[in-house]
């Protein structure tokens, strides 16, 4: 279930008690949080992340709404942020904490770029120490022994490398960043992506009721096959279905239009055993995107051609909404041989991400 009130601590003061005194900050810095009805703070946040992307892979994509996503009231039900201010206010470094599901929670970890050495460092070891004081309440308001910190970096980022050194974490994963061109032909690749069928398998868009909103029931069955189709995936976390509902129409680029299902109908009934969630990647300068956010296949469906049909489903839909590519991301490490599907299918790698983790002790309540 979602909690109607965060497990975060709101107060940095709180969180962080006798680190201020001891945290390097130049004289007149401060840490609070930042206000996201003021656009001044929300403008500014949004160009701490765009420069953050910038220096780590060479582009910025990221928007105001991305920055909403992480400080809006309605987001602040599953999370919580922090940023450190200079002697005029403005915001110079900013951590943002997700509540991602039981044992796993995300961090967000920027420092604006330019500024001295020491000011950058000291920024970063305020917010390390906000995320593990964060991570001590989380994992205590669930009641856990251990609370986990996920975060990322980008692979060519060395001072975020060796921040996150530094501060314990460990690098555990790399991700690929791959992106396919698609091109108008291949709005026939299925036929039509709403409803399709081949070799006993029938891919459909989630139904939708007379008020625009999805089938619950084709949900709930979407979010057990994922369940099922990642229990064995590296570092994966048992969400509820509030939780995993919750955390999607969060994105911004979300559509219940893109969301898939994939049912076996050579059978006595449909079985559903893989399923697509899409999301749409918006572009100022040209065509928009779609992007795999999810895509999961049952052990036993594996070898039906399920995944296969799912991305040409995808394909074909960016197709015929005049899109120019489809993008995902894909463990460099697993062990299903994804990487070399998509690969066979015309994805490339754009960049690289990687996975840093840190696991808090909890300290008993």
């Amino acid at each position: 279930m979602i909690p109607e009130d965060s497990r975060f601590e709101s107060d940095p003061d709180v969180v962080l008690e006798e680190t201020l005194e001891e945290s390097g900050l130049p004289k007149g810095w401060t840490v609070g949080t930042p206000d996201p009805s003021d656009r001044f703070d929300v403008a500014r946040l949004t160009q701490l992340l765009r420069g953050h992307e910038r220096e780590g892979r060479g582009w910025a994509a990221s928007g105001v709404d991305d920055v909403m996503v992480e400080v809006s009231e309605h987001g602040l039900r599953m999370r919580e942020n922090v940023v450190v201010r200079d002697g005029h206010g403005e915001i110079r470094a900013w951590g943002s904490v997700h509540d991602r599901a039981a044992g796993r929670m995300l961090f967000v970890h920027i420092v604006e770029r330019g500024i001295p050495d020491k000011v950058s460092d000291a920024c970063s070891d305020v917010l390390f120490e906000w995320a593990v004081g964060q991570a001590k309440a989380v994992g205590a308001a669930r009641g856990l022994d251990v609370q986990q910190i996920d975060t990322g970096a980008f692979a060519d980022d060395e001072r975020q490398h060796r921040w996150l050194s530094g501060a314990g974490f460990e690098r555990v994963r790399t991700w690929w960043q791959m992106t396919r061109p698609v091109t108008p032909d291949e709005a026939d690749l299925t036929g039509d992506p709403d409803h399709w069928e081949k070799d006993g398998v029938t891919f459909r868009l989630v139904r939708r009721q007379g008020s625009g909103m999805p089938d619950e029931d084709d949900l709930r069955e979407l979010h057990e096959v994922l369940e099922g189709a990642f229990v064995d995936h590296f570092n994966h976390y048992e969400e509820t279905f509030e939780e995993f509902v919750h955390r999607l129409r969060e994105d911004p680029g979300h559509r219940w239009d893109h969301w898939w299902l994939a049912e076996l109908t050579d059978g006595p009934g449909p079985q559903p055993v893989g399923c697509l969630v899409g999301t749409v990647s918006e572009s100022a300068q040209g065509p928009d995107g779609s992007y795999v956010a999810y895509l999961g296949v049952l052990e036993a469906a594996r070898g039906r051609g399920v995944a296969k049909g799912l991305l040409r489903t995808i394909i074909a839909d960016a197709a015929a909404r005049g899109r120019d590519r489809v993008g995902l991301e894909v463990d460099a490490d697993s062990p299903t041989g994804a990487a070399g599907l998509y690969t066979s299918m015309g994805w490339k790698t754009k960049y690289v991400t990687e996975s840093w983790h840190r696991d808090v002790p909890v300290d008993p309540v």
